[in-house]
């Protein structure tokens, strides 16, 4: 797949947009099939993703390019070279493949975390013609994956092309959707079979 990617430098020509931050959160959990965190051990936070951390799915620094970020945190396993989490800096190509491949494998994730666009103001970047997603970071500025509305098929790229861009206020993934186009999905719509039908559309 790796052959069909494109150009991933960073983005040029910054616009600022303006993210709606609500006082009051009106998303509605979603719950994902499966056990996340089954247990009564305490769940873990998320991590900040700066300072040169390199994907566990391609090996690109995180931060360097646009688009949202993923880190997962596995019981009893961990990733090649580092502690958990596994981390990410795009969720179509990196942290979602990542994610399905270690299931099959028998590994059990007990936290997700994902860039969460309603925590967040974001940028809109264009380069080449197309517009990007600004990316981010830090520990504050993930949410759990299986709890948030993802945006799909927008006019918007995350840093390697089409990704799923998540929000936590299902209003604002609406929104951005009757601006920039696509449709939302949930945590639990994706699989591996349908993502891999969505990065062929």
């Amino acid at each position: 797949m790796d052959d069909e990617l494109p150009d991933c430098s960073p983005p040029t020509d910054s616009i600022t947009r303006r993210t709606a931050l609500k006082a009051a959160v009106g998303s509605v959990p979603v719950v994902l099939a499966g056990c996340l965190g089954g247990n009564s051990e305490p769940k873990p936070e998320p991590i900040d993703l700066s300072g040169g951390k390199e994907d566990d799915q391609g090996g690109m620094v995180i931060g360097n390019h646009a688009g949202p970020n993923g880190q997962i945190f596995y019981r009893n396993e961990s990733p090649d070279g580092h502690d958990n989490p596994a981390w990410f800096h795009t969720l179509s190509m990196g942290m979602f493949p990542y994610y399905f491949e270690h299931e099959r494998m028998g590994w059990e994730a007990t936290a997700i975390y994902v860039t969460d666009y309603s925590n967040v103001e974001f940028t809109l970047s264009s380069d080449g013609g197309r517009q990007f997603i600004s990316t981010h970071t830090t520990a504050d500025t993930f949410g759990d994956a299986t709890e948030l509305t993802y945006v799909v098929g927008s006019s918007v790229y995350g840093g390697m092309g089409p990704d799923l861009l998540p929000f936590s206020d299902t209003a604002d993934a609406d929104s951005f959707v009757d601006e920039h186009g696509g449709s939302t999905v949930e945590f639990s719509d994706v699989t591996s079979e349908w993502l891999n039908g969505y990065l062929r559309s």
